[in-house]
Formats: structure tokens, sequence, C-alpha cells
């Protein structure tokens, strides 16, 4: 189609073959396979050039058309290139969304601002459904090891998790918390994950916490802890977002956090709009990667 618009513009098939590089012959094959196609004539061959039969005047205004068309198509995607137009949607769980992600999207409003940036607050779980549905772009999860996936996983941070005394517990002033010696408190737990991630480090102390209040909500969790109620974990991010000037965080002996990444579809990260806010995820920072960590982001990309 658009080489016969060429034949058609330029009145003759010579005049089309040298405005396009190519040889007469070849366009002249090319121009007989497409009146094959729509079985009648195109054009008329006169001593001077071309001239188009009906049919032919019919199908150069849908070749205009669609000459038109595709140089919208050609300046859209020069647009999203240059990160000039396009959408990103970002799913978040709880305190990323309240800290990563509002300081991820002021970066590319910055930078990018007609690019439409939107978020989504949801759990890891149900952000990498919103993944896999096509529904999110990208999403900021957390785990506490690395574990094999499907998509693409890029780690972004390390997030340390405290403990998270009341402001007068005898162990608010202490450098460091071993957690053997909160054997007797009473816990508060969170998501599921959360919840077997204090399991896992309260075995590894000797002892099963006993678990008297339950709650996702950080600001929830300090309220409790505050007035007395409970000890708890929780990560730097939610700290981050929240503090209660009736608790204190104190780090735990010998070390604990979560790892920080942001999950893409395999392969997305080569657009544009992803590739620029995965930039801005990692030249952000944060605690240090692990080493295990980092190496398996290195292998993924």
């Amino acid at each position: 189609m658009l080489l016969f618009r060429e034949i058609a513009r330029h009145g003759s098939l010579s005049a089309a073959a040298r405005a396009l590089g190519w040889t007469q012959p070849a366009i002249s094959q090319h121009l007989r396979g497409l009146e094959r196609e729509v079985a009648q004539p195109l054009v008329v061959r006169e001593a001077t050039g071309v001239r188009l039969t009906d049919a032919g005047a019919a199908l150069l205004r849908h070749a205009d058309a669609l000459a038109a068309r595709l140089s919208a198509a050609e300046d859209e995607l020069a647009m999203l290139a240059e990160l000039r137009s396009g959408r990103l949607r970002i799913a978040a769980f709880p305190s990323a969304a309240a800290t990563v992600a509002p300081r991820l999207m002021t970066a590319l409003s910055r930078r990018y601002p007609d690019i439409d940036v939107r978020l989504i607050e949801v759990e890891p779980p149900e952000a990498l459904g919103l993944l896999r549905a096509g529904d999110c772009d990208l999403a900021v999860v957390f785990d506490h090891s690395p574990s094999d996936t499907d998509l693409a996983v890029h780690p972004v941070r390390e997030d340390p998790v405290r403990v998270v005394l009341a402001a007068e517990h005898p162990l608010a002033a202490q450098r460091t918390v071993d957690l053997a010696k909160l054997a007797r408190e009473s816990w508060i737990a969170g998501c599921l994950r959360c919840r077997d991630h204090l399991l896992q480090l309260t075995g590894r102390a000797g002892f099963e916490p006993d678990i008297r209040h339950e709650t996702d909500d950080y600001v929830v969790v300090q309220n409790l802890v505050a007035a007395g109620f409970a000890v708890a974990l929780l990560p730097q991010l939610a700290l981050d977002a929240f503090t209660h000037p009736g608790v204190v965080a104190v780090p735990i002996r010998g070390g604990a956090s979560r790892v920080v990444s942001a999950v893409t579809v395999a392969g997305s990260d080569a657009v544009p709009a992803i590739k620029a806010a995965l930039g801005l995820l990692r030249k952000a920072g944060g605690p240090r990667i692990a080493p295990e960590y980092a190496k398996a982001g290195e292998d993924e990309e």
C-alpha cells in the first residue's frame, strides 16, 4: 500500500523507484502483486508515466490514511521512548506505599512530567497477582529470603527489622536486644510472611512467642506497644512511615532484615517507563543489599 502510494505521488514507476532507492523491476513486481490481490488494475501505463484507475484512486485514499496512521504511530512510539508520554502503574505493600512509592513518583514526575504514574496499595501476593494479570507494571514487594519466581525480581534494598518496645520498657535503652530476653512477653503478629519471620527469629532464640494480638497495621501495632499491651517486630520502612512517640525501635542482636524488591514481567524492564523507574529505585539506594541478593539481581539482568 505504501509503495503504491509512492507510485501515485510521483506519477511513474521510475520516479517512485528513485525516491525509494529500489529498482524499477522490483517496483513493477510489487505493483503487479497488489493488482492481483485486488483483482483489478490500479494504474494505466502511459508514455509519460502512470495514471490511476478509479480503483487506484479509491485505494490511494486508504493508502494516505494508512500512511498518516503509521506516521502518528511513529510519533507516539518516539514520545514513549523519550518518556514524553506513557503510563506506569505501581503496586506496593503498605509501608512501601507510604515511603518508597512517593519518593519514586516524585523523582519520576520531576524528570518525566508527562508520564501518568498511578499507585495501588496491596500486599505482595496481591501485587504479584496484579502483575501477572497485566493490571500493574511494577510491583514493590518484600521477602525475607531470595526465592525463585517466574517474574523478573530486581532487589532494591534491605529493610532492617527492629524490636518495638514501649518507651518505658526495661530493654528500651539497650543498643541491641537479645530476643531471648523477650520470651515471656506478649507479642503482636502481622501478615502471614511477617508472622513466619517472627516465628523463625524467636525459634532461633529458643522460644515460641505468646501471640496475643494480630494486625497488619503498623500504626495499630505501635499504639498497642505504646500502651504496654505487647512487644512486636516492625521493619524500618514501617517506622519511617510512622513512629509513635511512646515507642522505641531497637536493633535485634545478630541482625534481621527483609529484602524489598521491584518485580516486573520478564522482559518488560526494557519498556522505557519501567526502565526509568527501576533506575531511579536503584539510584535512591538504601541499606546495602546482601551479596546473595545482589548476585541474584545481577543474574536476572
